[in-house]
């Protein structure tokens, strides 16, 4: 079991910026693929961005691709998404995910292959 803990949201406007960071726990020296999800208010969750475990690849949806960026520590077993030039329409909230991947070289974009996912965290642009 991995327990995923979210942090960072908040109220920024437009244009601003904000840091995500996510940490897992309970599986120490484990390869875990993880990637951010966000959901807004009436519509389904969507892919953000994920990345692999060790080989460094990374994948953005077409949405935030150039302004959000995904970075982790291996040691801290954390996920960070640097967002950047935030719009209203990134208003959500954002949640991590991760799952096993003993390649470590995964990243996964489809949520049905997450296992483990954080509680979210609220992330507000206003205009």
């Amino acid at each position: 079991q991995v327990q995923m803990v979210e942090s960072g949201g908040g109220l920024v406007q437009a244009g601003g910026s904000l840091r995500l960071s996510c940490s897992a726990s309970g599986r120490p020296y484990s390869s875990l693929a993880m990637g951010w999800f966000r959901q807004a208010p009436g519509k389904e969750r969507e892919f953000v961005a994920a990345t692999s475990w060790s080989s460094g690849d990374t994948d953005y949806s077409a949405s935030v691709k150039g302004r959000f960026f995904i970075s982790k520590d291996n040691d801290k077993n954390t996920v960070y998404l640097q967002m950047n030039s935030l719009k209203p329409e990134d208003t959500a909230t954002y949640y991590c995910a991760s799952h096993l991947d003993p390649s470590g070289r995964l990243v996964t974009t489809n949520s049905y292959e997450y296992e483990w996912w954080g509680q979210g965290t609220q992330v507000t642009v206003s205009s």
